[in-house]
């Protein structure tokens, strides 16, 4: 199934997401170019929208949908560096695209909270990950979640590119971001139900071009 056909599967399943298609399709390109040019995408959320952008992570970084072989070479390589374990190694790798969720480093947040400021534990993270050509992908319901709103911020201030998932109405994020997916929902609980079906198609799209 190509890329545009898992978009149109999206739309069929998730009529009210048609509003949508074009920066869907547009974030889904922004990361397949990030991946081109060797560089990686980092995510940030809060409280459910953490717990998408580690999914996301683990869909990326690993196997989702499609067998990820090692390239040969490094398969070589391996084998060389060990000739004990490195076929192993070599057979039961997975092919990763390089993502980093921003949530997941718990002693360096709370070190962030205590030390400077509860909103920036996601911009000082950037500070020392994010590098020109990369991708923010930044997650809120509301779209006003400061701590996510100043990673957008900062990410820009990077040279980064700014892909944001959000609610209907953007919130703050919104003029921050080089995308916003505005998904067609006002509540938390609906907007999260819409985001997992989104992330999901990006994550086929961009499997599909890369395995």
């Amino acid at each position: 199934m190509t890329g545009e056909e898992r978009l149109a599967e999206l739309i069929r399943r998730y009529p009210a997401l048609g509003c949508c298609e074009t920066e869907i399709w547009e974030a889904a390109m922004a990361i397949i170019d990030c991946f081109e040019n060797s560089r990686k995408i980092l995510l940030c959320g809060n409280g459910g929208s953490c717990a998408d952008a580690d999914h996301m992570v683990g869909e990326l970084m690993k196997s989702f949908e499609k067998k990820r072989p090692l390239p040969e070479d490094f398969k070589a390589r391996l084998q060389s560096a060990s000739p004990e374990r490195g076929g192993y190694i070599a057979e039961n790798l997975q092919n990763a695209l390089p993502a980093i969720s921003l949530c997941s480093h718990t002693s360096l947040f709370t070190a962030i909270s205590n030390d400077m400021d509860a909103d920036l534990v996601f911009s000082q993270q950037i500070a020392g990950y994010g590098r020109k050509g990369d991708v923010l992908f930044a997650i809120t319901t509301s779209g006003n979640s400061q701590n996510v709103v100043d990673a957008a911020i900062t990410a820009k201030a990077k040279g980064m590119r700014v892909i944001g998932l959000t609610g209907q109405h953007g919130g703050m994020i919104k003029q921050y971001c080089d995308t916003a997916i505005c998904v067609p929902a006002t509540t938390t609980a609906e907007v999260q139900e819409y985001h997992l079906p989104v992330y999901h198609a990006i994550c086929r799209i961009i499997e599909n071009r890369f395995f």
